[in-house]
């Protein structure tokens, strides 16, 4: 497993943002733990690795994410590509995200995972995320219904760059309570915390290496391709 790096960038405190993005003043909202106490380590794992990668820019690459640094949290991670304004799909995802939406969530989009009231608002944090840009945190709720259990659960979204530097990855946890009956989970968003990514060349270590990458990737690692000695190129779509 990649180690921390103990004196990585200093993080901002999160603040509350409300549905109306009102003014200060509010009172934080508390959402550090389910209401049974269930560990969210898996959250605050993630971001402490996120954060000992991110360099002068403020936001880590997409390439020097390392699946060993996650391993013991791979089945809660999830990377999601930005393909429009408000709208990514899920470019990989673990094992509990497959769970919760019944069928593999790779090439589906990222609102998928909510119900029909909240996608609205899935859209506008997921912009917000890729173009400030903004950390994430949810709280998420499902009410019981014929063939759903009701559930609770909790997402961090993490932005990355491209090699290119355009901000279009994040990297995602998901932890929820309680399984979700015969039909797909449907989540509702009943708070959110938006942090912004800030840049102090001061505050930040150097940007790490990335990591050597085994030959055959594991966990949520995305295949590389072997061009090998092809004699031309193809355009793949």
């Amino acid at each position: 497993m990649m180690r921390m790096i103990p004196n990585g960038p200093k993080a901002a405190p999160y603040a509350p943002v409300t549905r109306s993005d009102q003014a200060a003043g509010e009172n934080v909202i508390a959402i550090d733990r389910f209401r049974n106490r269930r560990s969210l380590s898996p959250l605050r794992q993630a971001e402490a690795y996120w954060t000992a990668l991110c360099g002068e820019t403020g936001v880590p690459r997409r390439s020097q994410v390392d699946p060993r640094g996650l391993s013991n949290i791979l089945q809660n991670t999830f990377i999601l590509e930005r393909v429009a304004p408000r709208v990514a799909r899920f470019r990989l995802a673990g094992a509990l995200l497959e769970d919760l939406a019944g069928m593999d969530v790779r090439g589906i989009p990222f609102t998928a995972l909510f119900s029909d009231a909240a996608r609205v608002e899935a859209g506008s944090l997921l912009e917000r995320v890729f173009s400030a840009p903004h950390v994430a945190e949810l709280r998420l709720t499902q009410a019981g219904s014929p063939g759903r259990s009701a559930g609770e659960g909790r997402m961090l979204l993490l932005p990355l760059a491209t090699d290119d530097g355009e901000i279009a990855r994040a990297l995602g946890v998901l932890v929820a309570d309680g399984g979700c009956g015969r039909l797909p989970c449907r989540f509702d968003i009943t708070d959110r915390i938006l942090r912004p990514v800030t840049a102090d060349p001061q505050d930040h270590a150097p940007t790490p290496p990335a990591p050597t990458v085994a030959p055959e990737p594991q966990g949520f690692a995305e295949p590389r391709a072997d061009f090998g000695a092809a004699s031309h190129l193809r355009l793949v779509k």
